[in-house]
């Protein structure tokens, strides 16, 4: 069972109820004392509600760019105090009204609608940039404040991708370079991400395949050869574990060819990857487009 008769969660519900991997769990234990899990019987690790709380409030803020280094050492009022701190300095949030009430009743046509004006408004790149991406960290403090559980993450996470899908479905298949394959690594679960950045290339022109997440590298090697790939773009979430990170873009490296460039982005990539040699960091949605025409000028590409 993932709960106990005590009210203790094992590890996987923990993972579960946090968004943060098992291995990450287990590093930060052994590094940095906290969490620091009892043990049952088998020596099965076992968290308490509070270490719950306090590991979610600790993923919220490394998806807004901290180290956890410096947050695990602090308690739960430091922790809510930097969060209150970096919610006063943020614009209004997105989530509120019609949209709020759709992912809390998991309304697919509701939810669909706000999408849909949105399009209609702003375009597909105006989708992503404007309402996608602000109302994922609006759903992500939602979710650390306890206003909406993990099922109501996971159905907006998937009707994004849904929406998001349908529209690229009928876009017309450019055919301007540069040639981009999107993935991530085997242990990237996450896929949101991969289809954002697909948005952002196809309507700047690109030509993209994006082959989905959890790749081995042989094969993101394979298949990059297969394509002709000019770039390879990885998304990393803020719960990848950074020595995979690290290890895995530098084992990539060594596989692909020189000239084929390798971009990384997401909530993960910023602080993880930032010193590495070889990779260009996508820092943020926005960093998209200028990335595309900035490849276009170096490589004789520009129109």
């Amino acid at each position: 069972m993932s709960v106990t008769g005590l009210g203790l969660l094992n590890i996987s519900a923990v993972e579960r109820e946090t968004g943060l991997a098992k291995d990450t769990l287990r590093v930060w234990e052994r590094r940095y004392g906290f969490p620091k899990p009892a043990r049952d019987e088998a020596g099965e690790r076992l968290y308490t509600q509070e270490d719950v709380n306090r590991l979610r409030l600790i993923r919220r803020l490394i998806d807004q760019g901290w180290r956890p280094g410096k947050l695990l050492s602090a308690s739960h009022s430091e922790l809510q105090a930097i969060v209150d701190a970096e919610r006063s300095a943020r614009v209004p949030a997105l989530l509120s009204g019609e949209t709020l009430e759709a992912i809390r009743r998991h309304d697919v046509d509701g939810l669909r609608a706000v999408f849909q004006r949105t399009l209609l408004d702003q375009g597909l790149q105006g989708l992503v940039t404007g309402l996608i991406a602000p109302l994922n960290v609006d759903i992500g403090e939602a979710w650390m404040r306890g206003e909406l559980g993990v099922p109501d993450e996971h159905f907006y996470t998937e009707q994004v991708q849904n929406f998001l899908r349908g529209a690229l479905s009928s876009y017309p298949r450019p055919v301007r370079s540069p040639r981009v394959l999107l993935t991530t690594l085997p242990e990237e679960e996450h896929a949101l991400g991969l289809i954002m950045a697909e948005v952002m290339l196809l309507t700047e022109g690109v030509q993209c395949c994006s082959l989905g997440p959890r790749m081995p590298l042989a094969d993101i090697r394979t298949s990059a050869a297969t394509v002709g790939a000019d770039i390879v773009a990885l998304s990393f979430s803020a719960a990848f574990p950074v020595r995979q990170a690290i290890a895995g873009v530098r084992t990539l490296r060594q596989l692909l060819p020189e000239s084929v460039a390798i971009w990384v982005g997401g909530a993960g990539a910023r602080d993880k990857l930032r010193s590495e040699t070889g990779i260009q960091i996508i820092r943020s949605i926005d960093d998209v487009v200028p990335a595309v025409a900035a490849w276009r000028v170096a490589n004789g590409a520009a129109t």
